[in-house]
């Protein structure tokens, strides 16, 4: 059995693996609950993504994933949870020096179970699909059929929230009760979502990053629904009180990116309803009428950014005025250093954009070498003002994620007059994990970027963390193509392109970047508290992820890269 198993273990496997035992390793006694369920986490997701890549393929018939990839169950079920365990650790070191408080201790590990089930579900769901598969190839064909294949999961989900209210009620009242059914419902809500991004979006992503952004979303939007009933309740429910202390910037990005994401929805719904009473008028026909579309559509944009989702802020914040005139007094609270960054930014990108836009159309440099140019521009741009205007850098994040929503909102709609012209623009800087359906190679660049800044931003002893996705992506990520490229002839499998002189070169560069950042770091009083072969550690394996995953890296090796760092 043993030999079977390490038989299994290729490359990306073992490099998760190592990662997920680096995290147990750092555990302390307080965490020991967190770290026996994510070691009983990595196994189930090992043992379902061997079944998911078997040769039989028996979730092929029923998702239809991103060509060419593997099926990444086990990266994709893991860097959640993991990453949470970590924050917990570091976390539990702020408590020893007063830094951070027991409530918002309790809430983390609170997201931590919340991720955990979240992952946990969508492993037993894909485990279910494959099984009956095997069963029964002939009889599953698509998503549109499935439901009575899975139907008996949420029958067990159900039967669950029902035992887990009773044992609550009888053993540990109604505190116990709301905590377990509140971490149950982020695993239907995960399962639910996983099924639809891969049916709405067929062959954009594997099962894997799939899996990523349902229990990312889910735990996202869980924190948000906290923060809303935290407001709402009059009782002051222990459980959405339990760590509910967020800043205005936090706010206002968690309020535009979900109102973004509902748009589509909302503007489907308000389409419907006036094409209802356009039929009943025998005015024509809303749907086919370009102009008339396109008008509705920025119309009930409108709605949505200046009324419902400022209300949400105002509601759950205590803004003194509409939260867009706090981001303009934010920004206008220091003019000469902001304004002088934004100028900065705006000739940075409006020339790195021209100039490569341009090669891209007239050149016949390789289209990955071309996008590793804008990893660099990513690191002159955001490298400053992450040491000297980090809070700035928070919401311009959160402006550049809501601006890049809404252009792909408008391409995927062909919403007149602007669809046309980004889908032309964005064909230039797309690969093949991209489609024409969804494109999602700058997504996952920015989030790469941001991410790790904005765990960072409450407290942290780990300087270097808040630049893990800039390192990673920017300099480890480029590096390594480039050299790879150029140079490189010891591949790491038959198959790949990734080179053993290319991952080397990428270590090699993030490890001089440190030697390079952590002075700069100290004259703005950071200090490094981490152990050199701790970094070094770090620095390898995710530079040894980047060159055996197959999943999209912009998005995975970010979050591995920062969790080791926070250890």
């Amino acid at each position: 059995m043993s030999i079977s198993l390490l038989q299994q273990l290729n490359g990306e496997r073992s490099v998760v693996l190592l990662f997920v035992i680096q995290i147990l390793f750092s555990t302390s006694l307080s965490l020991i609950p967190e770290a026996v369920s994510l070691s009983l986490l990595s196994l189930l997701a090992l043992s379902v993504e061997i079944s998911a890549d078997d040769a039989s393929n028996p979730l092929g018939h029923f998702f239809k994933a991103r060509p060419g990839a593997s099926s990444g169950v086990l990266l994709g079920a893991v860097t959640v949870p993991s990453l949470l365990v970590s924050r917990l650790i570091q976390t539990l070191r702020g408590e020893s020096i007063n830094e951070f408080g027991t409530e918002g201790i309790e809430y983390l590990k609170l997201q931590y179970w919340a991720a955990f089930a979240s992952c946990f579900a969508v492993l037993i769901f894909l485990s279910t699909v494959c099984r009956r598969q095997r069963k029964d190839r002939d009889s599953i064909c698509s998503l549109s059929n499935c439901n009575q294949r899975y139907g008996f999961i949420f029958t067990i989900l159900l039967v669950g929230f029902c035992l887990v209210l009773l044992s609550g009620l009888l053993y540990g009242g109604w505190f116990l009760s709301l905590m377990s059914l509140w971490v149950l419902s982020h695993g239907l809500a995960a399962v639910l979502l996983i099924v639809k991004i891969l049916h709405m979006f067929p062959a954009c992503a594997s099962i894997g990053e799939s899996l990523l952004v349902a229990s990312g979303i889910v735990i996202y939007f869980g924190d948000m629904v906290a923060c809303t009933a935290a407001k709402i309740s009059s009782s002051k429910v222990p459980l959405v009180q339990i760590g509910i202390n967020r800043s205005e910037i936090s706010t206002i990005i968690q309020g535009v990116v979900f109102g973004l994401l509902l748009f589509p929805v909302f503007y489907k719904y308000v389409l419907r309803t006036l094409e209802y009473f356009v039929s009943l008028l025998r005015n024509g026909d809303l749907e086919k009428n370009e102009m008339k579309r396109s008008l509705v559509f920025y119309a009930s944009l409108a709605f949505m950014l200046l009324l419902v989702v400022p209300s949400w802020m105002q509601f759950v914040h205590p803004f003194h005025v509409h939260p867009l005139l706090w981001v303009l007094d934010f920004v206008l609270s220091e003019p000469l250093k902001r304004l002088t960054l934004c100028i900065y930014w705006l000739v940075i990108i409006y020339v790195s954009v021209r100039r490569f836009y341009n090669i891209s159309k007239n050149s016949k440099t390789e289209r990955i070498l071309l996008r590793k140019y804008y990893h660099l521009m990513a690191v002159s741009i955001f490298v400053p003002a992450l040491i000297f205007q980090p809070k700035f850098l928070d919401l311009a994040f959160g402006a550049a994620l809501a601006v890049f929503l809404l252009l792909e909102i408008i391409r995927i709609w062909k919403i007149w007059p602007l669809g046309h012209l980004v889908h032309q623009f964005m064909n230039a800087f797309t690969d093949h994990r991209d489609s024409d359906l969804l494109v999602v190679s700058h997504f996952s660049l920015l989030l790469g970027c941001a991410i790790p800044i904005w765990l960072s931003s409450g407290f942290t002893d780990r300087p270097l963390a808040p630049f893990a996705g800039i390192l990673s992506l920017g300099i480890g990520d480029t590096m390594a193509s480039m050299v790879g490229h150029k140079y490189g002839v010891l591949r790491w499998s038959k198959t790949g392109k990734k080179t053993i002189e290319g991952t080397a070169a990428g270590i090699t560069s993030v490890l001089a970047a440190c030697f390079v950042l952590l002075p700069l770091l100290a004259t703005t009083g950071y200090i490094f508290t981490m152990h050199w072969i701790s970094l070094i550690v770090a620095v390898t394996t995710s530079g040894l992820l980047e060159a055996y995953t197959a999943q999209l890296d912009n998005a995975f090796i970010p979050l591995i890269f920062y969790s080791l760092l926070c250890l």
